[in-house]
């Protein structure tokens, strides 16, 4: 399994200067990111809030790689053997994470070798179309043969740490 960690890191530099504008001194220091943050963040972008439509799809055979984007993802396309990409149900974050709360589903319109997943935020529902933020994307451990009529049920969990 690839994982690509999702870390938060924040840092306050501090100035204080007198009236005249001379510098009393500075500080800085690490901080945390509290889990009410992570799950507000989580919250807004997987929560339809200003990001578009959020939305998952298929992806075939190749490797998703950390530069991909929605109009760049040269070693893997979008499996276009669906009707339409599919607006995720997701749950309140909680303890810095998210999850659907009902698995998405996918009923294949044709025959197509599906090896991963991914998650779109702001573009359509059209399968193939490159608009919109790639979110997240992964590969199976094994590429799988699916034909007309087959039902996926994918549950997508992304958790900050």
């Amino acid at each position: 399994m690839v994982t690509e960690p999702m870390n938060m890191n924040g840092y306050y530099h501090v100035v204080c200067t007198d009236s005249q504008g001379n510098v009393k001194w500075e500080d800085g220091i690490e901080n945390l990111v509290v889990t009410v943050g992570k799950n507000a963040t989580l919250d807004s972008i997987l929560g339809n809030a200003g990001a578009g439509a959020v939305l998952m799809g298929l992806k075939g055979v190749g490797t998703a790689v950390v530069g991909d984007t929605m109009t760049s993802h040269a070693s893997w396309a979008e499996i276009t053997a669906i009707a339409a990409r599919v607006a995720p149900v997701f749950s309140v974050a909680a303890a810095g994470a998210k999850t659907t709360s009902t698995p998405t589903t996918f009923t294949m319109t044709g025959s197509a070798t599906v090896a991963g997943c991914f998650i779109v935020l702001g573009g359509t529902t059209v399968p193939g179309n490159t608009t919109g933020i790639l979110f997240s994307a992964g590969d199976f451990a094994l590429a799988r043969a699916v034909v007309a009529t087959d039902i996926l049920l994918v549950t997508y969990t992304v958790t900050i740490t």
